[in-house]
């Protein structure tokens, strides 16, 4: 068996036993969940306090927003709405914080990098985002001369996800680094500019950009792993080899800080991510998307306040419904749509696919349902399921929307325990496993292995912010059972794989946690 299979084998939660991880939390080594780097010049951003003049629906609209200036302004709030704290939370003596990108655990592995040519009051260079400073660390002064955009990276500490739940956290940090790139596109859409995943660029190069390769400056860190370049912003991108030449006399300053003093391997992850290592620089792909109608109208609420205010529930009521309308319109968002974030990330035809387990939407029988993201996807996934689901159209269901029922039955006792046994999957309206394509993952293509897991980590961050402008709310699920899933669909594991689970519902809210905004410890004064 290849590596990476081996490891998404051995990495599997069954029935009988769960996933190889630590037991017991071993709460003296829980990470850090700030990175820093220390003596590296500081930069704080200005804060965003009050929302901006944009609603929900204003992102979906089918002519686009216009495209904003490229100012430290509108970069810091790019980064405050897509990477920032988003709250405060406290009980019982503990404090931790919330972010606007949401994480497995609220472990936040994936770190930001902005790459950028000289701006007024931001000289040209390499910074690492500061999300508990809202501030930039300038790891690199270069004389960066690009033009109408900049390069965000991401990068993911591997150890954060480690510390609680050993094997699997590789999966985790890649799914963390799929909502990290829909925060971002969303974020950026704000201000009318378009994002674009830099599929061109491989791992070595963003190493390079982001100076990962400088074992000096990690001596005593947990080491980053490079994972993903976007492009903000209008214009050309600059090509790899012209950013490493403008590179070549860079200054570079800081020493990144120790997250635990001491730790645990689990040699499966670096394993995997050596094998998923993308070593190639690939042409970006052109894909045509089937025309669509514009999305129906969500919310006018403002999009700072949605994006602020989304929380992962952590219990539902049981009771609450939703309509039929926004139900569709939570999945019509998934599907992708030229120039509609966060769409505009992704270059590739859509590979994952939910498969819904519906309990309480009005005018729906409860029962499984599936949802081809991509046309050709319906036959594949026909042919790789058992043979006896009746892939019924949906009485009501806009046209272009491909849902279909599988089965109409109570689905709840089977949503909860293929959800690890979690009542969040039951006791919710819907919820969702996500089948991805596998067959492609091969030796001349590791890297897609990662980049399915990005694509579900996106229709999450989707569903996470559809349900608030929907007035209820969502949560990841990490923990799930996957041949149990894979067996009860009858799905053929050599063609698609179960990657991600979901579920949306209306929250309980803990009375007893305390909340305050994400900056209120901050004493700076706020743009407007």
């Amino acid at each position: 068996m290849d590596p990476i299979r081996s490891y998404h084998e051995r990495s599997k939660h069954h029935l009988h036993r769960y996933a190889p991880g630590p037991g017991n939390l071993d709460w003296d080594t829980q990470p850090d969940p700030f990175r820093r780097f220390d003596g590296a010049p500081q930069l704080d951003l200005p804060l965003l306090k009050d929302e901006l003049p944009v609603r929900w629906d204003d992102l979906f609209a089918p002519s686009g927003r216009s495209s904003q200036a490229m100012t430290v302004e509108n970069l810091a709030q790019l980064l405050q709405l897509s990477l920032g704290l988003s709250a405060w939370k406290s009980y019982g003596g503990n404090r931790w914080a919330l972010r606007c990108n949401p994480s497995s655990g609220n472990l936040h592995p994936t770190e930001g990098y902005l790459v950028c040519p000289d701006l007024p009051g931001l000289p040209a260079g390499v910074y690492h985002y500061r999300p508990d400073r809202h501030g930039l660390e300038q790891r690199a002064a270069a004389p960066l001369t690009f033009s109408g955009g900049v390069l965000v990276a991401l990068t993911g500490i591997h150890w954060r996800e480690a510390w609680k739940y050993g094997m699997r956290a590789f999966r985790y940090c890649q799914h963390d680094c799929g909502h990290a790139l829909a925060a971002l596109a969303y974020a950026a859409a704000i201000f009318g500019w378009p994002t674009r995943l830099m599929t061109e660029w491989s791992d070595d190069d963003i190493t390079t950009l982001t100076g990962l390769d400088r074992t000096e400056n990690f001596s005593v860190a947990e080491a980053e792993a490079p994972e993903a370049l976007l492009w903000i912003g209008p214009g050309a991108a600059p090509d790899p080899a012209s950013v490493r030449a403008m590179l070549a006399n860079a200054h570079w300053a800081g020493h990144a800080n120790a997250l635990s003093p001491a730790h645990r391997d689990w040699p499966d992850i670096p394993m995997v991510a050596a094998a998923t290592r993308k070593a190639a620089r690939m042409a970006a792909p052109v894909i045509a998307l089937a025309p669509l109608p514009p999305l129906a109208p969500a919310s006018s609420a403002a999009v700072t306040r949605l994006i602020r205010e989304r929380r992962s529930a952590q219990a539902f009521d049981g009771i609450t419904t939703i309509s039929a309308q926004r139900f569709y319109r939570m999945l019509d968002a998934l599907l992708p749509r030229a120039a509609i974030p966060p769409w505009t990330v992704l270059d590739e035809t859509p590979c994952v696919h939910p498969v819904l387990f519906v309990h309480r939407v009005d005018g729906l029988d409860p029962g499984i349902y599936c949802l081809p993201r991509a046309p050709g996807a319906l036959a594949d996934l026909r042919a790789a399921m058992r043979e006896d689901w009746l892939w019924a159209s949906v009485p009501g269901c806009p046209e272009h929307l491909p849902l279909y029922l599988l089965v109409p039955l109570d689905a709840r006792n089977f949503a909860t325990t293929a959800s690890c046994h979690q009542d969040i999957a039951a006791d919710s309206a819907f919820s969702l496993g996500m089948l991805a394509r596998f067959d492609d993952i091969d030796a001349a293509h590791p890297w897609l292995y990662r980049q399915r897991f990005w694509e579900a980590g996106m229709l999450g961050q989707v569903l996470y912010l559809e349900a608030e402008a929907a007035g209820v709310q969502g949560t990841g699920i990490g923990c799930y059972f996957d041949d149990a899933v894979h067996e009860a669909l009858g799905l053929n594991t050599e063609r698609f794989q179960d990657l991600y689970h979901f579920t949306v519902g209306k929250a309980l809210v803990d009375g007893r946690l305390s909340s305050v905004s994400g900056y209120a410890f901050l004493e700076r004064d706020a743009t407007p």
